[in-house]
């Protein structure tokens, strides 16, 4: 499917450092990519509702991670999914009276227009679920030829007993994995599996659902194999960063993880040394509202189209989100908004400020400070409040003289390139 139009990026003086990220499956802050091409697969939306804060602020903290590796001089391949076949999506579908497919069309095109709005760069590759089938199929056909699944009256499960490394992304213990599992999709009490935590590749076609051939019979296909064929087929075997929001850590990329070891593996998924599926996991913290995760199902949602609907400059919110530290828990407030909207406001002005003044002489070492200090701060872990500080520091007292407006230019580049805002 088409992804959404791109910003340009203006070019800076130099070249950034290496970004590094914090790995869930370590605990360790390590270089994120590992090689001259850096690859990115990040876990995108099923479109049965509008984008809220949550959502943004996982797109925004990976939009950063792309933009860093970029002024770092790596070429970049970022994938993205959407899953536009899953139960949330017919469930809406049916509680509405719409059609799944067309309410999945809106809200896909709604989902463009927010990113647009705020800037994020996009996915060289939009994928969706519906329209890898091929893909998926195919993937699932090498566990099934690995002998890692069966059938339970029709439907094909994987077992997890079949992949010696399942749990090295989560490490958390079995009592949890299946607390989790029930909490976020998963059927681990469903009666003739051979373990709560096998999970489902392939669902046999019901009555009233939408369904598909394939070489296990007509149905759909599970969420945790539909991200591990897409991102396996579009980055390779072994990529990167694996990305998404910390609510996806188990089971989702877990299972994503579990799946393409036992595919992929160099052909033996019992060889420990053999990798495959990400280098590295990253994981953005939950956006609250109220005290409470902002989720769906919760009803707790701020919409990004609702706000810019209202008025709101789209770079407030963006601001508004950069101010906190992408991997930790965090709080929505109009408070935090209102915020955003007035540094916004003095970076713009400080901007226009120094552009007034006459061209000519090169940038002072105030703004050259800007721009390393910019540049330190997202390659240590996509540190964005610690790069907000510094251009505040700079906005409080501009430059002034010969160089005010080549330093007003590099500071206005630089909080484009690498923050995605627009001043």
């Amino acid at each position: 499917m088409d992804s959404w139009r791109a910003v340009g990026v203006p070019p800076l003086p130099g070249q950034g450092p290496e970004p590094h990220i914090r790995d869930t499956a370590t605990g360790s802050v390590a270089p994120a990519a590992a090689g001259r091409t850096a690859t990115v697969y990040a876990c995108g939306i099923t479109p049965y509702d509008a984008t809220h804060i949550g959502h943004a602020a996982t797109f925004l903290a990976w939009d950063l991670l792309v933009r860093a590796w970029r002024d770092a001089g790596h070429d970049v391949i970022y994938v993205q999914n959407v899953t536009d076949v899953d139960d949330p999506l017919l469930e809406r579908a049916a509680r509405d009276g719409d059609d799944w497919r067309e309410l999945a069309d809106r809200e896909i095109a709604r989902y463009r227009g927010d990113m647009e709005a705020l800037r994020v760069l996009p996915p060289a590759r939009l994928v969706g679920a519906v329209e890898a089938l091929p893909v998926i199929d195919r993937f699932s056909r090498l566990l099934a030829d690995r002998g890692s699944l069966y059938d339970l009256e029709g439907d094909q499960y994987f077992s997890r007993a079949a992949d010696g490394g399942f749990g090295s992304v989560s490490r958390l213990d079995p009592a949890t994995m299946v607390a989790l599992s029930a909490e976020r999709g998963g059927d681990p009490a469903r009666p003739g599996k051979k373990d709560p935590l096998d999970c489902l590749v392939w669902l046999a076609a019901r009555p009233g659902e939408p369904s598909w051939a394939s070489s296990f019979g007509p149905g759909r296909p599970g969420w945790h194999v539909e991200c591990a064929a897409i991102a396996t087929e579009y980055l390779g075997a072994e990529f990167d960063v694996q990305a998404g929001g910390s609510d996806l850590i188990f089971p989702h990329h877990e299972m994503s993880a579990s799946h393409a070891r036992v595919a992929l593996a160099d052909g033996d998924p019992a060889r420990p040394g053999v990798h495959a599926f990400a280098r590295r996991y990253v994981h953005a913290g939950m956006v609250r509202l109220d005290g409470e995760k902002m989720s769906k199902s919760l009803g707790n949602l701020v919409f990004v189209n609702a706000l810019l609907a209202g008025g709101t400059d789209p770079m407030a919110v963006r601001l508004a989100i950069l101010a906190h530290r992408y991997r930790l828990d965090w709080d929505w407030t109009a408070a935090g908004l209102a915020a955003a909207a007035e540094r916004l406001g003095r970076w713009r002005a400080a901007v226009s400020g120094g552009l007034a003044a006459a061209p000519g002489s090169a940038p002072g070492p105030q703004a050259q400070e800007v721009l390393a200090a910019v540049r330190e701060r997202l390659a240590d872990d996509l540190d964005a409040p610690g790069a907000l500080a510094a251009v505040d520091r700079w906005a409080r007292e501009p430059a002034a003289g010969p160089g005010a407006h080549a330093s007003a230019s590099l500071v206005r580049d630089t909080v484009d390139a690498l923050l995605g805002v627009s001043l």
